[in-house]
């Protein structure tokens, strides 16, 4: 058998090639790749050359360009999105959550039928709405157990496959408290051993989407108390971050919340909300 062997350099990704990836890539989830991304473009890509037996950048932008390279299209923004996340991140979010937004909602004195309705819109691998779901458990048992509901959304495919499984190795659940690794994961055993997964009931409150936040056409019918969309507006440009704000402003209830990264602003941007302190924005009644 003679093996097939490629060999690629990150040089390889022409000019030419490069800033046709990135404007196929900013058109169709306009995410927005500057010159300081090629290298990091071409190897994430050169693993995908390999498996595809295609001898170059130039060929692989031509199956994109083809009839058949739908499919492939899906492929090239699930590995250019980046995913990295873990669980109770940037925790003054989850702090602001279980302080201020579940005591002002309780205090409302909901219907019993009116649920808690949050959206974890960039969710990855499902590190933050399984995050979202223990802290609802925790802090509105037992009163309000039942009264609440958590959407997730993503427009990677591979990351939303790893979310639904809800299986981690030990070493990303290290701000989870011990209690609540005996109450919301099961231990693995022999080919699992080393990884925990969220228990069935758990997953079971947590609904994920596959959704572009550009489009705008969202699957949700009952508006949100709290929406989180951290660390992605960095990766768009200006016309790009004030289109999405809008889209996630007309998602929120009178009062809801916005919660954006630590490392966002929506400073510049041109947007309905109120900020209440770094990263956290309201919706006025």
């Amino acid at each position: 058998m003679v093996e097939f062997d490629i060999k690629l350099e990150t040089n390889h990704l022409s000019e030419k090639d490069y800033d046709f990836l990135c404007r196929l890539v900013y058109e169709k989830s306009r995410i927005h790749l500057g010159p300081e991304k090629k290298v990091l473009v071409a190897s994430r890509l050169a693993k995908r050359l390999r498996e595809l037996r295609l001898p170059g950048y130039a060929e692989y932008c031509e199956l994109l360009r083809s009839p058949q390279g739908e499919p492939e299209l899906r492929y090239l923004i699930d590995r250019i999105s980046t995913n990295h996340t873990h669980f109770f991140r940037e925790i003054k979010h989850f702090d602001f959550l279980r302080e201020v937004v579940l005591p002002e909602w309780q205090a409302k004195k909901r219907a019993e039928s009116d649920a808690f309705r949050i959206w974890s819109a960039a969710c990855s691998s499902g590190d933050e709405p399984y995050s979202l779901a223990i802290h609802l458990a925790e802090n509105l048992a037992p009163v309000a157990a039942k009264a609440w509901e958590i959407e997730a959304s993503d427009i990677s495919t591979r990351v939303l496959d790893l979310a639904r499984q809800g299986v981690y190795e030990t070493a990303r659940l290290t701000g989870v408290k011990t209690e609540w690794l005996h109450r919301y994961f099961q231990k693995g055993v022999r080919d699992w051993e080393g990884h925990f997964r969220v228990r069935e009931e758990l997953r079971q409150r947590v609904h994920f989407h596959h959704l572009n936040l550009l489009e705008g056409n969202y699957p949700f019918t009952k508006p949100f108390q709290v929406i989180f969309c951290r660390n992605v507006m960095i990766y768009f440009d200006r016309p790009t971050q004030e289109t999405l704000v809008a889209h996630l402003a007309a998602r929120l209830s009178p009062g809801g919340y916005l919660m954006v990264g630590h490392s966002e602003s929506l400073s510049g941007v041109k947007h309905s909300l109120k900020l209440v302190q770094p990263a956290i924005y309201i919706k006025p009644i």
